[in-house]
């Protein structure tokens, strides 16, 4: 691996932890940020460096995606890991976090260690593993939460696994607080959700498709939250997709509770209506709620009450997917259209950028404690340059993953990848990007 370093010059400068936004350079060695200056070019010329005219594009520390899933181990025909750097370089996202429902669960301190040490030798953007929650992600029996934490684990899930058991949620969220741990959950009743393709509704009786009540949300929520506040457990909640279910995190957090919230980028694009006539690749879990709903989540990223946007990649093979609506496997490959799919927000609800990126970048970072996410001396030379203008028409099959499920297919967007830096490496650079 080269030694030299970069210089990148005449940038727009976008760093949501500091609140910067505004021309600058900065200049990567050894893997870190070494300087940042705030005016288009250094005032010292850096030596034995490569320069890269970044013409005014917007230079941002990299996304960092809490919630993708791969095939690898088990289904590797779904999604490689491979594929999956791939998708993420392309996109922008400099640090994504495994699932662990794959085959087998990683439930145990060996799987933590076989998936970083995979993500590292394919010396391409960073690859973190969260550890399940129970053994199998069954939902009965606690998993290994202390050594997998020691072997490198970000936070712990069931992924789209709900635990049902309240006794066993209490013994994982006390478990989990011994370590410090971050304990991510979803927020739904398991038998009000169970069997559901869509939230209950006019549009949902219409179509004659099996639904939930958007108010399981809340009801599963209010336990989750109560459990996290009488253990005292770091709680981080899994996609939340309701405007009811943001009050209860309003009020839970005037109470003083430790509690983040994710959103996904689906559910800030698309409502109810977008299912269209029975389209599956909007075939999501959480389901799409109404607009007002929508609506909600944006106001909620507006105003900071989103810790983290989350691609919530999830790669279904064709066969999946060619089923009836009710029938089909829920999820949307997402990591290449996630940026661009979050500037909507921007560009069509007139969400400030810096709030648009926070989210994707030091909001998710300082949740897991990942030195990243910043623009700042000796911070990791994680970079994304963008575009945030440039116009993206998003074509399902010339993506990367390996897997064509996009939610965004055939959507017109604002927004291309110029440039990817991952420990100060090129992972990905646009053939023409001007």
């Amino acid at each position: 691996m080269s030694t030299r370093g970069l210089a990148l010059i005449n940038a727009r400068l976008l760093d949501p932890a500091s609140g910067y936004d505004g021309p600058g350079c900065v200049l990567v060695r050894g893997g870190r940020i070494e300087a940042v200056e705030y005016q288009p070019t250094f005032s010292s010329r850096p030596e034995d460096v490569r320069v890269i005219d970044c013409e005014g594009a917007v230079l941002a520390p990299g996304l960092v995606d809490l919630r993708v899933k791969s095939g690898e181990p088990g289904s590797e025909a779904r999604e490689t890991l491979r594929s999956v750097v791939d998708a993420a370089a392309a996109g922008g996202v400099t640090t994504l976090v495994l699932q662990p429902d794959t085959h087998p669960a990683v439930d145990e301190p060996a799987l933590i260690d076989f998936l970083t040490r995979r993500g590292r030798d394919l010396e391409s953007v960073n690859v973190l593993a969260a550890g399940a929650l129970t053994r199998g992600l069954k939902g009965e029996a606690l998993a290994e939460i202390g050594l997998m934490s020691e072997a490198g684990a970000v936070y712990f899930t069931d992924a789209d696994h709900l635990i049902a058991d309240s006794r066993v949620l209490r013994r994982v969220m006390t478990y989990a607080k011994a370590f410090d741990a971050l304990v991510a959950h979803r927020p739904a009743d398991a038998f009000l959700t169970q069997g559901a393709a869509a939230t209950s509704g006019e549009l949902s009786s219409r179509m004659g498709l099996p639904a939930a009540p958007a108010i399981a949300e809340c009801i599963g929520l209010a336990r989750d939250l109560a459990l996290a506040e009488s253990t005292g457990a770091r709680l981080l909640v899994d996609q939340v997709t309701t405007a009811a279910a943001l009050d209860q995190l309003r009020q839970a957090r005037r109470r003083g509770a430790e509690v983040a919230a994710s959103v996904s980028v689906n559910h800030l694009c698309f409502n109810e209506v977008d299912v269209g006539d029975y389209r599956t690749f909007m075939r999501l879990d959480p389901p799409l709620r109404s607009e007002a709903d929508r609506r909600a989540m944006v106001e909620a990223v507006r105003d900071g009450e989103i810790d983290a946007i989350v691609s919530a990649h999830t790669p279904v093979p064709a066969e999946g997917k060619r089923l009836p609506f009710a029938e089909a496997e829920p999820g949307s490959v997402g990591l290449e259209t996630l940026l661009a799919g979050a500037l909507t927000l921007h560009h069509e609800a007139g969400v400030a950028l810096i709030d648009v990126l926070r989210p994707l970048t030091s909001g998710p970072a300082d949740l897991i404690g990942l030195a990243a996410g910043r623009l700042t001396a000796d911070a990791r030379a994680d970079l994304v340059l963008f575009d945030p203008d440039a116009p993206v028409v998003v074509d399902a099959d010339a993506l990367r993953s390996r897997s064509k499920n996009s939610s965004f297919d055939g959507r017109r967007l604002q927004g291309r990848v110029l440039l990817t830096v991952a420990f100060g490496r090129i992972v990905w650079r646009e053939a023409n990007p001007h």
